[in-house]
């Protein structure tokens, strides 16, 4: 093993390293407790972003955009829930630099150097799914429940005999019910935009192979159509869209996990570990890649 894949220099006892958890977690929790009161000081702000899609699809229908308060104490738990959702969301940054600075002294160099891309990739990654989720997602998925009002109707008499006419049913959604709803989506959008995150990293572990995730392509697509069914309204347009969102990073997570194993059969060459044409993962595909 090479100097420069030397293990930080790290002797202290358990008391210390106890020591230096306890004030890791206190630094994370200050931190929260500060971008919690920061999101609590302008959660209606939030508030008002977070219900944009629903007013632009109840204004596109000519209704008036309005959320009501059921429970008297409605309006003060959508404010904490938004200011914690907030406060961890502007903390994380803070949160991540103490996990790392706990952890870092006990990798290897090369092992920060293959975990931090990572460690950045994760909330970017979680971005754009939340992102793709508020601005393409939404918009549909409001559209289809609000179609809603229009298959009510009531029968009324008229002249003896029995017609249809409209039961009036309009739409005046919980604020507290509304903002669970718009969360829901979010974070399952920005959760299932880990995928590539996650299989890379597991490529990287050795748990799995690209070749493994291309004979497994069928139960993929199997897989993601449920997700797409379940964490979407069930319109199939939306879940197209989720679909055609998902099922493309599953294919760069192959090309980033074959592209480290040829780079990890290189070095073993290189390093007279392993033969001219052989392969760690395999027999080698017709291009020459694993």
């Amino acid at each position: 093993m090479s100097k420069a894949d030397t293990i930080d220099d790290s002797s202290a006892p358990l008391m210390e390293h106890l020591k230096e958890l306890r004030n890791r977690i206190l630094y994370s929790l200050a931190a929260f407790m500060v971008c919690f009161i920061l999101g609590y000081l302008i959660w209606l702000p939030i508030f008002n972003f977070l219900s944009a899609p629903m007013c632009d699809a109840l204004i596109d229908r000519g209704q008036e955009c309005q959320l009501v308060l059921i429970k008297m104490q409605e309006g003060f738990f959508v404010a904490i829930r938004i200011a914690m959702w907030g406060g961890f969301a502007m903390s994380f940054p803070i949160i991540a630099y103490q996990l790392w600075r706990f952890v870092a002294p006990g990798l290897y160099k090369s092992e920060k150097n293959a975990f931090l891309p990572f460690l950045v990739a994760s909330p970017v990654m979680f971005i754009i799914g939340a992102a793709f989720a508020y601005y393409i997602i939404l918009p549909f998925a409001f559209s289809f429940f609000l179609g809603f009002q229009d298959g009510f109707a009531q029968a009324v008499e008229e002249g003896g005999t029995l017609s249809q006419a409209p039961a009036g049913v309009v739409f005046q959604g919980s604020m507290e019910a509304y903002l669970s709803l718009t969360m829901t989506f979010v974070m399952a959008f920005g959760l299932c935009f880990q995928l590539p995150v996650l299989l890379t990293l597991m490529g990287r572990a050795g748990l799995i192979t690209s070749r493994g995730l291309k004979a497994t392509r069928k139960y993929a697509v199997v897989g993601i159509l449920t997700v797409a069914a379940v964490v979407t309204p069930p319109d199939v347009m939306s879940q197209l869209i989720l679909f055609a969102a998902i099922y493309p990073l599953y294919e760069i997570s192959i090309f980033l996990i074959a592209r480290f194993e040829r780079q990890k059969d290189a070095q073993m060459r290189a390093e007279g570990t392993l033969g001219e044409n052989e392969s760690l993962y395999g027999d080698e595909d017709e291009d020459g890649k694993a």
